[in-house]
């Protein structure tokens, strides 16, 4: 069985400006996503895909791979993720590397577990009929009573036909943990869909789960690491 780690890693970030480089309790963000995946043991590599000389130099020094340069077509703010991995699948190939499984794990995962990402693979290896393995954490409140505003700033019940349902009485949603993305390269290679019931979901508890867009999303996961690491709960 082989197993490859691609970390996407642009080098345009708009919202937290160089935020893959950006230091996280002392650490340039990606290289905890670098030491997290060649700690793990999963990985025979560990390849960044970038467009930046500066990502791909710190990358290297930690020991991951920067085998090929991504194209600017594919570092803007549109590009999706599945697109990133197909392209270094492919680039990959094309050096005579080819792999049975490949993980995306994003460079802005500062609680990301080794534990959970064994279990994404272990999932995935046990379910030969599904494409995809990732991470996902429930929603704190039932998504089924959201609220909006309107026009006039007024609240509004954004499904208003569960407006008298109890709580306890909804389904669980869950939401993507934007950590990591496992999938067969077949699947990756073919566009299978990533949200669908091809996929298998790895859940992790609510309190190590941080999305990085925004300034406010990073002080968050600083006050989460702090109290994780405080408490003991960070491999």
């Amino acid at each position: 069985m082989s197993a490859v780690a691609i970390i996407p890693a642009r080098g345009g970030s708009k919202r937290i400006p160089r935020k893959n480089l950006k230091p996280f309790d002392g650490v340039p963000m990606i290289v905890r996503s670098i030491d997290i995946a060649r700690a793990s043991g999963l990985f025979q590599h560990v390849v960044v895909s970038t467009d930046d000389p500066e990502i791909a130099e710190l990358a290297v020094a930690h020991g991951a791979e920067v085998p090929f340069v991504r194209p600017e077509s594919l570092a803007d703010d549109f590009t999706g993720t599945a697109a990133v991995i197909v392209h270094a699948l492919q680039a990959l190939r094309e050096q005579g590397r080819v792999f049975e499984y490949a993980c995306c794990i994003y460079a802005t995962a500062p609680l990301l577990q080794q534990r959970y990402l064994r279990q994404g693979l272990e999932a995935l290896v046990a379910h030969p009929e599904r494409g995809f393995a990732f991470s996902v954490c429930g929603f704190g409140f039932p998504v089924q009573r959201a609220l909006t505003l309107d026009a006039d700033g007024a609240v509004q019940a954004l499904y208003p036909e569960f407006r008298q349902v109890r709580s306890q009485d909804l389904p669980a949603a869950y939401q993507d943990a934007a950590q990591f993305y496992w999938g067969r390269t077949h699947a990756w290679l073919e566009g299978q869909v990533l949200f669908s019931p091809r996929s298998l979901p790895v859940i992790l508890p609510r309190h190590l789960v941080q999305d990085i867009d925004t300034e406010e999303d990073w002080r968050r996961a600083e006050y989460l690491y702090a109290a994780l690491k405080a408490g003991g709960e960070l491999e």
